[in-house]
């Protein structure tokens, strides 16, 4: 699967914030940051690191700490260290998903 995929995949499967349920102010948000560490953005650009969220939480994962220490334990901001594999939580189906990088998402 290329970035661009990815991406499209991502709109799809992700259609609310998992944080509030908004459908309208959607932004595509990398759980591993894409500026750290030198890493090449586009081998970021991968199914398992997206998350589609709001434009607020967005915003507050990164300039809030108590919100991005709460993004860290819900699986929505990884650190750079930690795994793709590191499953999220959907405040709003009240279940853990599974990503994977060909585009899965299941239940925990």
């Amino acid at each position: 699967m290329n970035p661009n995929q990815a991406i499209q995949l991502a709109i799809k499967v992700h259609w609310y914030c998992p944080h509030c349920g908004d459908t309208d102010t959607l932004q595509t948000h990398h759980r591993k940051n894409r500026g750290m560490g030198g890493t090449p953005k586009r081998s970021l650009d991968r199914f398992d690191n997206l998350l589609r969220v709001c434009a607020e939480l967005n915003f507050l994962m990164e300039s809030n700490p108590e919100m991005a220490k709460q993004a860290r334990e819900y699986g929505w901001k990884l650190r750079q260290y930690e795994s793709f594999a590191k499953p999220y939580f959907d405040i709003v189906a009240q279940k853990w998903f599974e990503l994977s990088i060909d585009g899965g998402r299941r239940v925990l």
